[in-house]
């Protein structure tokens, strides 16, 4: 890797625990308002500190993020399709140049192994990692899972693997109760987990314990965070878990305890 490529990937993960938690904020790319995301830069700024990296689009990241933020950009450059349409009909919206005059620390897109443009978008994969290599610009494939595919360890393994063999930095994928421990080792890049659909504060704190307990280098959370019914209680929960250790029982008290703090702030205000 040269120096830039090097660099960036350290802004990314942390140095002491080598792990990272990314905060992904880009659901309105196809999916327009999001409950926890209609007004955008009340739900976003908050959780800013707390954050290693926040994966965004250029539109939000533009409207609605300060610049004077010292918390790297994560950068998606597919979509096309809303959730009305194909979602695997993805192609490459932001180039690489545009990444750069955004100062993102990275880039990512997703594939769609199994659905209907699975080729097009593995294609677009290879297309923008051979871009990105030119500028040591870090690259997240994230494995769209298709509406027929089961999360299993058989079907995140094949896709984890596909992007890491295209030239992937970093893989973006879900956690399996089952045999998740065998994704991480034939990924042969970093995975992080996705946060998927909005569950009980426990329960994802829960996923993300046993995500790191077998090998996941981190954590790229949306919905389960700024969905949550205290935002800021529950990024710090997180990261209690993928940097300090922290189990689900644990992270669980901090964030009750982070909750009560909060809701007693804004009585006193």
């Amino acid at each position: 890797m040269d120096w830039g490529m090097k660099n960036r990937l350290a802004r990314i993960f942390n140095p002491k625990s080598g792990k990272t938690v990314m905060l992904a904020v880009d659901h309105g790319y196809f999916q327009g308002p999001t409950t926890g995301l209609k007004k955008p830069r009340e739900t976003i700024m908050p959780l800013l500190p707390y954050c290693d990296s926040l994966f965004v689009t250029r539109g939000i990241l533009r409207n609605c993020i300060s610049p004077n933020t010292n918390t790297p950009i994560f950068l998606r450059v597919s979509g096309g399709p809303s959730v009305l349409g194909e979602l695997s009909n993805e192609d490459i919206t932001t180039s690489m140049k545009e990444a750069l005059r955004l100062n993102a620390v990275g880039v990512g897109l997703s594939i769609f192994v199994g659905e209907k443009n699975e080729d097009r978008t593995i294609s677009n994969l290879g297309r923008v990692v051979n871009e990105a290599e030119e500028y040591g610009m870090p690259v997240l494939a994230i494995t769209a899972v298709g509406k027929e595919m089961a999360r299993d360890a058989r079907y995140l393994g094949l896709a984890s693997r596909i992007a890491a063999e295209m030239g992937a930095h970093m893989v973006k994928t879900y956690y399996c109760e089952e045999d998740f421990e065998k994704v991480v080792e034939g990924c042969l890049v970093p995975i992080v987990i996705a946060g998927g659909k909005k569950i009980p504060e426990k329960d994802a704190l829960q996923m993300a314990f046993n995500a790191i307990s077998k090998g996941a280098a981190g954590v790229d959370m949306g919905r389960n965070i700024f969905q949550s019914e205290s935002p800021v209680a529950m990024i710090q929960a997180i990261r209690a878990v993928v940097h300090e250790n922290y189990n689900a029982d644990e992270a669980f008290k901090l964030f009750n305890e982070l909750k009560e703090k909060t809701i007693i702030s804004s009585v006193v205000e």
